[in-house]
């Protein structure tokens, strides 16, 4: 359990070790499938993050999206094939 850095969240990373790994499955799967891990981070500035992470490997899944007047969202798929989502709350 990780604690954020301002003491206000926690963030559960988790192994599992049994049943053991029937399939990975493929790599590039859609961001919105059953069973799919994700973690999703609070941004100040999404479009600044997506792109400083992508000289580090990162792929923008789809496009930045609105949701109504409350957030920016979007998801981005890292080096290893784990789907990241961010998320910038519209003031």
């Amino acid at each position: 359990m990780l604690r954020t850095p301002d003491g206000h969240s926690r963030l559960e990373l988790a192994k599992y070790r049994s049943p053991a790994v029937i399939s990975a499955g493929p790599r590039n799967r859609p961001h919105n499938v059953l069973g799919t891990h994700r973690v999703m981070f609070a941004v100040d500035d999404i479009e600044d993050t997506v792109a400083r992470l992508r000289p580090h490997g990162a792929e923008l899944l789809g496009e930045i999206a609105r949701f109504e007047d409350s957030y920016v969202l979007c998801y981005i798929r890292g080096p290893e094939g784990i789907i990241v989502g961010l998320a910038e709350q519209l003031r």
